[in-house]
């Protein structure tokens, strides 16, 4: 355990994360369960709104937006960082037609919306398991934050 600890704390310094995910995985060390796990787990509450084999999406519980809906999948994926084009280009288009079946049900799919991802501290990732943010219901404005 103190050797986690050390191995993490030179990452850190460094700030690589992807590395320290895969150092954490490769000696099997679990990690603590996200609240998104949680909620896919069923194992507390949220407002779901789609779901999918793969995908579910629920409302935000702290709304940015009129309509503030995330969009996640059901496999741990801490951030961008950790995704393949190659491997999870499927899984993103799932994410994007969740995010356009629920913006036709919300009905703002005609007026617009946003669909953000956030990655890492500095990006305004506040939960390490990826998500899509999507915001409508209002005009939004750039630059975002």
């Amino acid at each position: 355990k103190f050797l986690i600890i050390r191995i993490c704390k030179y990452f850190i310094h460094f700030q690589s994360t992807f590395l320290i995910f895969a150092v954490i995985k490769h000696i099997g060390v679990k990690m603590a369960d996200t609240i998104f796990k949680k909620i896919i787990n069923k194992e507390i509450p949220a407002e779901i709104v789609f779901e999918s084999d793969s995908i579910l999406a629920f409302r935000d519980i702290n709304p940015k937006a009129p309509t503030h809906i995330l969009i996640i999948p059901k496999i741990e994926i801490p951030t961008v960082r950790e995704l393949s084009g190659k491997e999870h280009g499927p899984l993103l288009g799932e994410m994007i037609d969740a995010a356009n079946i629920i913006a036709k049900q919300e009905g703002i799919s005609e007026d617009g919306f946003r669909l953000v991802i956030n990655c890492g501290e500095k990006g305004g990732q506040e939960v390490y398991h990826l998500h899509m943010h999507l915001l409508g219901g209002r005009q939004m404005t750039w630059p975002a934050g």
